[in-house]
């Protein structure tokens, strides 16, 4: 069996091993491949790993050999899923690998903000320091924590994790999600989006990119705020109008962005916020620790061991979806459809599920839908009013457009 990875390095640029895909058949491994060179590397691959390298219908098409694609992220969106559907290719990603990462990365942009020490350090180095006539100086305001309020936009892991973090510097936390979960109200207060945008010192995007979430912040949301409001995206590029947040910063209004995202990656050279004021712009880090891509690598591997047994996890493009359950000890997934209550918990209406269990989102395949018994048959009563029924009753789909 073949084994292609179209674009390793960002994920192990030399510092990881690929000895689990290596384990599993005859593995080759592009630190990069360009667009016009996609069809010829794959060739008969039946295994085709990558990151941000597009799978195009036009891909599948000229790949019949194909028979999985793993793509080393979150977000999946630079491979044509449902060209891969109709061709029977199930598309894996990576749920959860980041997530105490991108919580700390937050907290390095918004302290930055605060006390622009890389600035400082610099000016010391030039000499500053050495003929300032004090004791010492500071070139910027100076900004405590301890007092204010984060307003987080989405709280599910890293949302949650980030108000850890934010309660710990001393800061009130207020967090809007379409989704309360009542476990999640120890670390901060459920108000609507015009309260949090109101109330908040500090806005942190943690929210997923959805039709609904597409350009959240913009120039109606940004007039919402506090004025000196800082902004934190370490989530999408795209929940952020990019002109418009520019716009605010030059004002005033946005007293500082710290971004981890933008719209095009690499930063194209006329984006806006490059020359707006105060705005720290970091290359897409916050996922990247060696710890963090460890595990995306072992998630990874363990994507493409269970679809090798039969048993596919993670997968983003079957017939329908729900949450699966992954067995600790016996290692073998078993799906179970659950219900999302009032207070955000989820109750298995099957249960057949093992002891030592933990959650991660999953999918089934056409036959194991047929077997199950648990999917709802399509164009059924039950089926075709899933979207009006998931609000009023709480039905959860995982990956359903939530």
């Amino acid at each position: 069996m073949k084994i292609v990875i179209l674009d390793g390095y960002t994920e192990n640029p030399g510092d990881l091993s690929w000895d689990g895909f290596a384990a599993l058949g005859e593995l080759t491994v592009y630190d990069r491949t360009p667009a016009d060179q996609i069809l010829s590397r794959i060739g008969d691959a039946e295994i085709v790993i990558t990151n941000k390298t597009p799978l195009t219908r036009e891909t599948f098409a000229a790949c019949p050999g194909m028979r999985y694609v793993g793509v080393l992220a979150t977000g999946y969106n630079v491979v044509d899923i449902e060209a891969a559907k109709e061709k029977g290719i199930p598309v894996t990603n990576i749920p959860t690998y980041g997530t105490t990462a991108v919580a700390q990365m937050v907290f390095a942009l918004l302290l930055e903000i605060c006390h622009h020490v890389g600035d400082h350090s610099e000016a010391v180095h030039r000499g500053e320091w050495t003929s300032c006539p004090d004791f010492c100086f500071w070139n910027t305001p100076l900004i405590e924590l301890a007092g204010k309020t984060m307003g987080i936009i989405g709280f599910g892991r890293i949302g949650q994790n980030t108000a850890q973090i934010a309660r710990a510097f001393g800061l009130r936390v207020l967090a809007y999600d379409e989704y309360p979960n009542n476990a999640a109200r120890a670390l901060g207060d459920y108000v609507t989006l015009d309260e949090l945008l109101a109330q908040s010192d500090i806005v942190s995007l943690h929210c997923p990119l959805f039709p609904s979430t597409e350009g959240i912040i913009n120039k109606d949301s940004i007039a919402k705020m506090k004025d000196g409001v800082i902004l934190i995206n370490t989530s999408r590029a795209p929940l952020v109008e990019q002109a418009d947040l520019a716009q605010a910063l030059n004002s005033g209004k946005v007293y500082a962005a710290g971004l981890d995202v933008v719209a095009t990656e690499p930063i194209r050279a006329d984006n806006p916020l490059l020359s707006a004021k105060n705005c720290i712009i970091t290359p897409h880090i916050a996922w990247a620790p060696k710890e963090s891509r460890a595990r995306l690598m072992e998630i990874a591997v363990n994507n493409l061991k269970a679809f090798l047994e039969q048993k596919p996890v993670n997968v983003v493009n079957a017939w329908n979806s729900v949450i699966f359950h992954r067995s600790t000890a016996a290692g073998i997934p078993a799906a179970v459809l659950l219900k999302r209550t009032d207070d955000h918990e989820e109750i298995p209406i099957d249960s057949r599920f093992f002891q030592g269990h933990h959650e991660f989102r999953g999918n089934l395949f056409p036959d194991e839908r047929k077997n199950s018994g648990i999917l709802p048959r399509r164009g059924s009563s039950f089926d075709s009013g899933r979207r009006r029924r998931r609000r009023k009753r709480g039905l959860l789909f995982a990956g359903s457009g939530r």
